[in-house]
């Protein structure tokens, strides 16, 4: 591979790790502790800073700024990392933010993901492979994103919240709780609207896969008994289909937020 071309008029500071053939556009500035992979491109008025690594032929577009300390008001200073996986797609004013210490000092994004203009990941975050955050998608801190999941434009998900693999968040959609892997939310305090079909259809599960991922949902979240009463009574029905086994297991993990669950349809009323 070739080596690395720096544009005259970038600035590379002492220590910065610049793997061969990268290329680093006009007006670009790479702190000293940044470690950018082979292959990558920083377009142009890109900024680097603090200890982050970024993966090969990942592509950041101009005014991302990536790696400057976390908006936390508990940060002092600590060192911390981010770290952003290989053929990333990361378009114009992306910001990421490194971690803290309060939430595990690390920032971490997968492989092969798209974060379109103005996106936002926040500190202690952990997004995983092939997602696709829309512009203006904001991922407050100590959020995690599965694979495959992608987030609509606007879109808004609280602290502490995860989103399961596969699924998919509105766009202008407000995320206060946990969606499930393959689920679907919308709404401006999001509600669980379904199943991410068409997101399973295009990725190549098959139609029994879907079918059986239908019937579980449906049980998973009828009105009879508690939620963790049905997770169990699902199991026990579907315990050898792998999907259907990672919703549950998403459910009995628990966090800090609830789970999204669907809106109560109105119980009808006779006129007077």
């Amino acid at each position: 591979m070739s080596a690395a071309l720096i544009h005259p008029s970038a600035v590379v500071e002492d220590g910065a790790e610049i793997g061969e053939g990268a290329r680093i556009g006009p007006f670009c500035h790479v702190g000293p502790k940044v470690v950018l992979g082979e292959g990558a491109e920083l377009v142009s008025h890109v900024v680097l800073a603090g200890n982050t690594r970024i993966g090969a032929r990942t592509r950041i577009y101009p005014f991302a700024s990536i790696g400057h300390p976390p908006q936390d008001l508990k940060y002092r200073g600590e060192e911390t990392t981010l770290t952003i996986g290989a053929e990333c797609t990361i378009r114009e004013g992306v910001t990421m933010n490194p971690g803290t210490a309060g939430g595990g000092s690390e920032t971490v994004v997968g492989d092969r993901c798209t974060f379109l203009a103005n996106s936002h990941v926040g500190h202690d975050c952990r997004v995983g492979s092939n997602v696709v955050f829309s512009n203006n998608v904001m991922l407050a801190g100590h959020c995690s994103v599965g694979d495959f999941a992608i987030l609509g434009g606007g879109a808004a998900v609280i602290q502490f919240a995860r989103v399961g693999a596969h699924a998919f968040v509105g766009g202008l959609s407000g995320l206060e709780n946990d969606c499930i892997p393959y689920g679907m939310v919308l709404g401006n305090r999001a509600y669980l609207s379904g199943l991410n079909i068409i997101g399973l259809q295009r990725r190549g599960f098959a139609r029994e896969d879907i079918h059986t991922l239908r019937r579980a949902y449906r049980l998973l979240f009828a009105p009879e008994g508690t939620l963790m009463e049905r997770v169990e009574d699902v199991a026990a029905e579907f315990e050898s289909h792998a999907a259907v086994s990672e919703i549950l297991a998403f459910i009995r993990a628990g966090g800090k937020r609830s789970i999204c669950t669907p809106r109560e349809v109105p119980t009808p009323t006779s006129a007077a």
